[in-house]
């Protein structure tokens, strides 16, 4: 035993090896580019930051994607936000997955979600992608579907067959401001599901 580890020991050892600490992958899907800033479809990037820059963590651009590694008490968060665009976001999960050596039930993906009122929360152990085409390639990529995601609720109001245009647009000052006030609550049931788990963060968060 070191020296360090053994003084640790002794005083109660308060403080966790990082080689010890639960490591969990969360990845918020959007598309990269300032044309897509804001908009509807990138509302899992601006959680990851929101959470990142609570977390006081920095951005690195990695290999498929922009990464942080951030710490919650005993817990290690790998926060990701693809660079793949939106179709293509399994790439970036399963590389990093891998890189990290991350076990698909410490994955949480965060996602646009157009069947809840905007700002509405829900987490799930699994589902289907209701069209969403970051979720379809990640269930293609991984062989499943049952990876957790954060789905965060952006509204449905468009006109029939202005589905593209909607996601891609951009929230409305009112829808904003609601938006603002939810950011800081979804970063709190992410370090949630990685300090206590899912089935705790979704009886804590789901519906707010």
């Amino acid at each position: 035993m070191g020296i360090l580890n053994f003084i640790s020991l002794l005083f109660g050892g308060a403080e966790p090896r990082r080689d010890d600490m639960a490591k969990f992958l969360i990845v918020g899907l959007g598309n990269i580019g300032d044309e897509y800033v804001g908009t509807r479809h990138n509302i899992g990037f601006r959680i990851v930051n929101a959470l990142c820059e609570a977390q006081g963590g920095e951005w690195a651009d990695r290999r498929y994607g922009f990464v942080s590694k951030v710490r919650v008490k005993n817990a290690e968060l790998v926060l990701l936000k693809p660079s793949t665009y939106m179709n293509l976001s399994g790439n970036a999960v399963r590389y990093w997955m891998n890189e990290e050596r991350i076990d698909l039930e410490r994955v949480l993906v965060i996602v646009d979600d157009l069947s809840l009122p905007v700002g509405t929360i829900r987490m799930k152990p699994s589902g289907s992608d209701a069209g969403h085409n970051g979720l379809k390639h990640i269930a293609q990529m991984l062989g499943t579907e049952r990876y957790s995601r954060l789905k965060f609720g952006i509204g449905n109001d468009f006109p029939r067959g202005a589905q593209v245009d909607f996601v891609l647009g951009k929230f409305s000052p009112d829808d904003e401001k609601i938006i603002s006030e939810k950011l800081l609550v979804c970063a709190d049931a992410v370090k949630a599901f990685a300090l206590s788990g899912l089935q705790f963060a979704m009886n804590h968060y789901n519906g707010k």
